[in-house]
């Protein structure tokens, strides 16, 4: 198999006639499949909105649902084209767009210690002779871990909570015992929060400026890491996220009872800066702008950026970030050791086989492990490989994934779940089941040709 470098290259040489828009009767049925999920008893939706891109076009794009459910108050507000979502972990690979610029420009290095860049020796106390590295970081591959938490209010520093003997450093469990930096895959959102660190003590900005500096005003896009500093978008435009379950706590789902907010519920109470922001030292603590998840944005722009990583990083007349840097960022650098009884990770229950720079390769894998379907496997009987990322998190799921090499892509985002996804495991791979059909109707109602939804 080539590498994922190579085929990048090589799927820009290829060519393929330009998508035209699905024809209005293919279009009709798909979207009526997707109503028929969103609309399920047993798993409802309360926003859905979707992308499809074949051959390098967008041929298929819909929101469903509400952007906020009707209260005594106020009536729903329709999901639309304008809609930003705190799109969890897809945020992680947008950050990477951010760091990747900036190794670009020769602030950072892929294999540099980032002790030079942090300003203090970091080191997994348990492994103090193995320097970390922003590839690491990346990669998932740095041995930190999120036992000891991800994000700190903006007093914190940083150094505090990954030092022995800081005040927040506590019992240590930010770092592995058993598993050398550079040795181990397990996903830790706390990688993000460092490299927003080390963005910002190169970059000379906070993270949420420096991103819209190097990846978000370049390409007019309205997304936003920290809302209050949004502008130009809007926060009435930002979807409210939703589950039929109590905020916190370990609350039993209740699939017949009321919806409740889970996060972003501007329409109630407005965003407030965090206690201390004003004497936050650039630098110090990048988690508490949500590199690891808090970006709002919309299905369309996560498009436009999908569009950008398709074309070689060209957006309209502007070069965002040069070839070589998205090759190097789609590079491969950890594959599942099955052979070794998973013994190089943690795959989180099969789902994780593959992964490059910030992004997860879905490597279209799919077998059954303890009674159960397991795998990255995105569309039913195979088909579809290729790279992006997953999210989900307050009742948000999510998904960005699109191939280099066909330049087909699905995105979805939905805005809630009406009962316990855990409950509903899908049938060919490790998602739940609603997620599964999601992202088949796109894949054969809009990607693959001459196939109608099932």
């Amino acid at each position: 198999m080539k590498p994922l470098s190579a085929l990048l290259a090589l799927s820009m040489l290829s060519t393929h006639p330009s998508a035209a828009p699905l024809p209005e009767q293919q279009a009709a049925a798909l979207t009526r499949q997707l109503e028929a999920i969103v609309n399920d008893p047993a798993m409802p939706l309360p926003g859905l909105s979707v992308v499809a891109l074949r051959h390098g076009e967008i041929v298929y794009s819909r929101h469903l649902g509400s952007k906020r459910l009707a209260t005594a108050n106020a009536p729903a507000q329709p999901l639309d084209a304008d809609t930003l979502f705190r799109v969890a972990s897809i945020s992680k690979l947008v950050t990477t767009l951010g760091a990747m610029k900036l190794v670009e420009q020769g602030r950072l290095a892929l294999d540099a210690d980032v002790s030079d860049y942090l300003g203090y020796r970091l080191r997994n106390p348990h492994f103090p002779a193995q320097p970390i590295s922003l590839r690491m970081l990346l990669s998932h591959t740095s041995s930190l871990r999120d036992e000891g938490g991800f994000k700190w209010e903006p007093q914190v520093n940083l150094k505090e909570v990954l030092l022995p003997g800081g005040r927040f450093y506590g019992q240590g469990k930010a770092w592995s015992k058993t598993a050398p930096p550079g040795a181990y895959f397990d996903y830790a959102n706390f990688n993000s929060g460092i490299i927003a660190t080390i963005m910002e003590r190169a970059g000379g900005e906070r993270f949420d400026r420096l991103m819209r500096r190097l990846v978000f005003d370049p390409m007019g896009l309205k997304a936003g890491f920290y809302l209050l500093d949004f502008a130009p978008a809007s926060i009435k435009d930002v979807a409210t996220l939703y589950r039929k379950r109590e905020k916190d706590g370990d609350e039993a789902w209740d699939p017949q009872g009321p919806w409740v907010a889970q996060s972003d519920d501007f329409g109630v109470q407005a965003p407030a800066a965090p206690n201390g922001l004003d004497d936050y030292v650039i630098g110090t603590n990048g988690t508490l702008f949500g590199p690891q998840g808090s970006l709002r944005i919309s299905t369309g722009e996560l498009a436009s950026i999908m569009l950008m990583l398709m074309n070689e990083g060209r957006h309209g007349n502007r070069q965002i970030l040069e070839p070589e840097t998205i090759a190097t960022m789609f590079s491969r650098q950890w594959t599942l050791d099955r052979k070794n009884g998973n013994g190089d990770s943690d795959s989180f229950h099969g789902l994780y086989h593959a992964w490059g720079l910030g992004n997860q390769h879905f490597l279209d894998a799919s077998t059954t492990r303890n009674g159960r379907a397991s795998g990255d496997r995105l569309v039913e009987g195979g088909g579809f490989t290729g790279v992006g990322h997953l999210g989900w998190s307050w009742g948000l799921n999510a998904l960005f994934a699109f191939d280099p090499r066909t330049r087909n892509g699905m995105i979805y985002v939905s805005s809630g779940v009406g009962a316990n996804p855990d409950l509903q495991p899908g049938r060919f791979s490790s998602e739940a089941r609603f997620q599964e059909r999601i992202t088949d109707a796109l894949y054969r109602g809009a990607i693959v040709e001459g196939t109608s939804p099932r």
